[in-house]
């Protein structure tokens, strides 16, 4: 057997497998849609089941470029389980697997240039965002209220490091003028011991913010270059599910576009935040390291 046949049968067996997480996909999407009492969040899920539907379209037509036959495949025992357990408790209950289930089918479309070709890691990581706009509680308080709050979360944060700072200047340098004292040393010997050090405390510990701080920026602004091209595929649909999921949870129209904006918007610095590691204020990102 050649290499070039031992390729085509490991990359069409990567094409059926994909194929099935698809077709496993729209069955559990079209199952909930079934149980969902409220007419707008069951649209949705209809609506999420026809993408994976499409998705699992594509995969048939790459098999078929590849000369293989598509066999006929049903919804495996994960899916049925999950189905099972949403019609035993409310789909609630299953939201946050679905959620984890859809950023691993990102990630794991992420390695394969023909599922990159056609969109479907953007149109994943959508769906997780859907997902978890579903499973997340409503904020109870307005737009403007969690503005304010968001404020007062930065400034917290700098008192906090403020705090900690002068406390470990403070028990450092007195620890330093009192072992130096036990030495019967002079008092301007002292007084001089104490000053070094206090200027050697305070640009150790501004040297180590300043590397802490660069690094999380630099983590947080390519996570946002990431997500911003991921948003910038499917921001008018994603937009419009968001806006009907927060709508069905008791909120009115403007308020619900405005939580759409806040996380898919165009402005991507004050639209991230993720659940992936992203838990800090978007807006620390124009804050200087030596703040």
């Amino acid at each position: 057997m050649t290499p070039d046949s031992n390729l085509a049968r490991a990359t069409a067996r990567r094409y059926l497998t994909n194929l099935q997480g698809e077709i496993d996909s729209a069955a559990f999407y079209r199952g909930l849609a079934e149980i969902e009492p409220r007419p707008e969040l069951a649209r949705i899920y209809r609506r999420l089941a026809e993408v994976e539907q499409s998705h699992g379209e594509y995969w048939k037509k790459r098999l078929l470029e590849l000369g293989r036959d598509v066999p006929s495949l049903q919804s495996r025992w994960r899916s049925r389980a999950l189905i099972w357990l949403a019609r035993r408790f409310g789909p609630w209950f299953v939201l946050p697997i679905a959620t984890s289930l859809e950023h691993e089918s990102g990630a794991y479309y992420d390695a394969q240039p023909e599922a990159a070709a056609g969109g479907l890691p953007a149109a994943e990581r959508s769906h997780a965002r859907v997902i978890e706009a579903l499973a997340a509680p409503v904020p109870l308080l307005s737009i403007a209220a969690l503005t304010r709050l968001e404020g007062r979360h930065q400034l917290g944060t700098a008192l906090r490091a403020a705090v900690l700072g002068a406390n470990d200047g403070l028990v450092s340098n007195l620890t330093l003028v009192m072992g130096v004292a036990g030495a019967s040393m002079k008092p301007h010997a002292i007084l001089l011991i104490g000053l070094a050090g206090l200027v050697a405390g305070s640009c150790a510990m501004a040297m180590g913010e300043w590397l802490s701080v660069t690094t999380s920026i630099d983590s947080y602004l390519r996570e946002i270059e990431v997500r911003a091209e991921e948003l910038s595929e499917l921001p008018k649909e994603e937009r419009e599910q968001l806006i009907s999921i927060y709508r069905a949870k008791g909120l009115v129209e403007k308020e619900a576009a405005d939580l759409a904006n806040r996380l898919i918007g165009q402005d991507t610095t004050r639209a991230i935040k993720s659940r992936r590691g992203l838990e800090s204020s978007p807006g620390q990102f124009t804050r200087s390291a030596w703040i």
